[in-house]
């Protein structure tokens, strides 16, 4: 069985989550507390040599960084699909991604966040203000490119699941959980509803997760 090395709130853990939940495979977590700096220590380290999130154990394998993982995972098991066949498709699904996994998830994850606190010693508003510029600079150019691929409001791109879906609700869900305005983005807010109404998006959630504080 595959083991996930992640931590329950983290976005890209979350991402493989999700792909593991829509392919219906079966796996096994193993949390990694992001927060007590687990991920730094040597053990760890042995098997993530960046010490970070998430490591997919498979096949005597040692997978890291989500996007890679995910498609290695379109690859071997490619019966549900999250990437199209089409060369076009293929590429306009993997901009979308890209839009949230290295333009806008870089500037705001854990480690840039405690940056910011510790090291820059930017009190909670300001720490705050840095998120939410990113987050409406990024999302701004997200519901526009979601309007230029026909996005109709359930997935980003067709009518299944893409990469995109399995990057944009992590995102979001982090957003929200800053207190981010979705107003302004009608198009991702109704994307992230119906993603969420699914069992494989509902099970693959950091409150459904073993290491998650309210999951006891």
């Amino acid at each position: 069985m595959m083991k996930l090395y992640g931590y329950y709130r983290s976005s890209a853990a979350y991402r493989v989550r999700i792909a593991l939940q829509i392919k219906g495979l079966e796996w096994q977590s193993v949390p990694v507390n992001l927060l007590t700096g687990e991920q730094k220590d040597q053990t760890y380290g042995q098997i993530n040599s960046q010490g970070l999130v998430p490591t997919l154990a498979a096949e005597d394998k040692l997978l890291t960084q989500s996007l890679a993982i995910i498609e290695w995972l379109d690859d071997e098991f490619p019966q549900v699909a999250l990437l199209p066949k089409d060369s076009i498709d293929k590429a306009q699904v993997r901009a979308l991604a890209y839009q949230v996994a290295m333009e806008i998830h870089p500037l705001n994850n854990l480690r840039v966040v405690k940056y910011l606190k510790n090291d820059l010693a930017l009190d909670e508003s300001q720490k705050m203000q840095w998120y939410r510029h990113w987050i409406t600079q990024g999302f701004t150019a997200l519901e526009l490119s979601l309007q230029q691929v026909n996005c109709q409001g359930q997935f980003c791109f067709g009518s299944s699941p893409t990469l995109a879906d399995v990057c944009l609700i992590p995102q979001v869900y982090n957003a929200l959980r800053f207190e981010c305005e979705m107003g302004d983005y009608p198009l991702i807010h109704r994307v992230w509803q119906h993603c969420n109404s699914l069992m494989a998006f509902k099970e693959a959630a950091p409150e459904a997760q073993g290491d998650c504080p309210q999951a006891d």
